[in-house]
């Protein structure tokens, strides 16, 4: 799991690059590496090694740094054409953040920025072999999990995170309801499903007001109902997910193999102002200040939801805190949205 990242080259007589790592141990699986983690994560640098590898011409350090990068996070999700959300919009996260991603598709779709014209879910199979391959392909360090279109599906989802069993504070759930312009993405079936068997799984869920209610089954509140919409579906996390599988013992709460419960971020976009709120599985509750930004970015408004999941899982992944994975999260859409 070594992430490497070019920070300055000579392409001197000697064409030498000069390469940071820093040692980092995985507080997941134990493992100790090197890592680039660009001084965002908090506690994890410990010291810097710095290697001068020969190179032939500039392009190779281009080349050497993305193929060093092996933290990977696998994102489960539809295809958009317009690549301003969904699995594409995603990659490109990952890409921006020094992770590697791989994904497998959950629905093709007809739609642009301006809304979502069809929708085809794959087949529940083929989704399970997708998922199955991969595992097989190497290890999966993060989760991201958006939409997935029908109940089979949501299903194929959960027995896959069950017996990988990746730990809860690195899947993401971004749940994907409805389009912002009204399609329907998930049948209530495949609601009822995503909050009885998979949230159960998920360290994360990443709703806006509208879908944190539509899945408790309540209307969609003001500002000061936001809390209790959090609390709500925290407490839903924290029902035992459905262990034991096949000769499976299910881990004791809080191992480090079973993780921890559930922490809820409702994002803001449909609040004035467009605050965004954290309650963690302790019980933290935290506010982020948000502000209306003219969206000057390529794909405008459309997909926010999406990459800042993205993000929060990438920031997770990269050692942050749970306060400033939001945060910076948070800051990278904004920065999205205004653009070049």
């Amino acid at each position: 799991m070594r992430s490497v990242v070019v920070r300055k080259a000579n392409f001197g007589p000697l064409k030498t690059a000069t390469v940071f790592l820093r040692w980092f141990e995985d507080p997941i699986s134990g493992r100790k590496t090197y890592k680039y983690d660009g001084g965002m994560g908090q506690g994890a640098a410990r010291t810097i090694k710095r290697n001068s590898i020969l190179i032939s011409k500039p392009n190779v350090v281009k080349d050497m740094a993305e193929s060093a990068i092996t933290l990977r996070a696998l994102t489960i999700a539809g295809y958009d054409p317009s690549s301003g959300a969904g699995i594409t919009a995603d990659l490109q996260v990952f890409a921006a953040h020094s992770v590697a991603g791989v994904s497998a598709v959950t629905a093709l779709t007809v739609q642009s920025r301006k809304g979502v014209r069809r929708v085809e879910p794959v087949g529940a199979a083929l989704l399970q072999e997708t998922l199955d391959l991969l595992a097989k392909d190497g290890p999966i360090d993060g989760v991201k999990v958006g939409m997935l279109g029908r109940c089979e599906l949501v299903e194929v989802v959960t027995k896959f995170l069950e017996s990988v069993r990746i730990a809860r504070e690195r899947v993401v759930l971004d749940p994907v309801i409805r389009s912002s312009s009204g399609a329907e993405l998930l049948d209530a079936e495949g609601v009822s499903a995503l909050r009885e068997r998979l949230l159960p799984l998920a360290g994360w869920i990443t709703p806006n007001v509208e879908e944190a209610a539509a899945l408790l089954g309540v209307g969609v509140p003001g500002r000061e109902g936001v809390p209790g919409l959090a609390g709500r579906l925290g407490e839903l996390g924290r029902t035992t997910p459905p262990w034991p599988r096949q000769n499976q013992a299910r881990p004791e709460w809080g191992t480090r193999e079973y993780g921890s419960g559930l922490n809820v971020v409702v994002t803001g976009g449909d609040l004035e102002p467009p605050d965004d709120f954290l309650r963690s599985d302790s019980g933290e509750e935290v506010w982020f200040p948000g502000s209306r930004v003219e969206a000057r970015g390529v794909h405008g408004t459309h997909g926010t939801g999406c990459v800042f999941s993205s993000a929060l899982l990438c920031r997770l992944m990269l050692g942050d805190s749970k306060v400033e994975a939001v945060r910076g999260a948070k800051a990278w859409v904004v920065g999205r949205l205004e653009g070049p």
